[in-house]
Order: structure tokens, then C-alpha cells, then sequence
């Protein structure tokens, strides 16, 4: 399982961007695919996470302005990210958890808030 993470970008704040999570090889063993964040000088976070039967669990900390999808065709997972404020700026990452609870990380992608 590799996970190709793509869309961060600069956004002035109360903007919004569209990250996305392209999984390849056998998705089949998946069982849960997030997003994490992590800012310079602080622990990585959870923000989202999207498990089988599409049960979808928010940090509070974005509940209400970032939504969480998956479009299985394409094996994709997305986050889309309203609202955003200068405290979002991180770097962005997902994440697949297989059902041996083997974690598989993408490369993380920058995410800028500022004006």
C-alpha cells in the first residue's frame, strides 16, 4: 500500500482547499484511512478518519469546517477544508490502518494559511 498526498498550497485565511489521498496497491486490507497534521514544534494530530461502513470520527479542533471523504473508484480519500485559519498551517498527511493494524503513511503535503 502506498498513499500520494496532494493539494496543499498557500490560502489566505477563511479559504479553502481540497487535499487528496490516492492509494495504490490492494486497498482491499484497509480498514481506516485519516488525515493528520502536524506543525512545526508540535505532535502530530489526528484531524479525520473514515472507517469501513463509512463511520467518520472529527478532532474538535476542525469539527464543523473540514469533511472527510472517500470515493472508492478512485481510491481516494479527501479533505476538504473550509474556514481556514493561520493555526491550520502544517504539514498534512494521510494515513491507511490495515486490518493487522500495519499503518502506512503518504508524504505529507504543506498546508500555508496566511494573508
Amino acid at each position: 500500500v502506498q498513499l500520494q498526498a496532494s493539494g496543499g498550497g498557500l490560502v489566505q485565511p477563511g479559504g479553502s482547499l481540497r487535499l487528496s489521498c490516492a492509494v495504490s496497491g490492494s486497498d482491499l486490507s484497509i480498514t481506516v484511512m485519516g488525515w493528520y497534521r502536524q506543525a512545526p514544534g508540535k505532535e502530530r494530530e489526528l484531524l479525520a478518519s473514515v472507517a469501513r461502513g463509512d463511520r467518520i470520527n472529527y478532532a474538535d479542533s476542525v469539527k464543523g469546517r473540514f469533511t472527510i471523504s472517500r470515493d472508492n473508484a478512485k481510491k481516494t480519500v479527501y479533505l476538504q477544508m473550509n474556514s481556514l485559519k493561520p493555526e491550520d498551517t502544517a504539514i498534512y498527511y494521510c494515513n491507511a490502518l490495515d486490518y493487522l493494524s500495519q499503518s502506512y503513511w503518504g508524504q505529507g503535503t504543506q498546508v500555508t494559511v496566511s494573508s
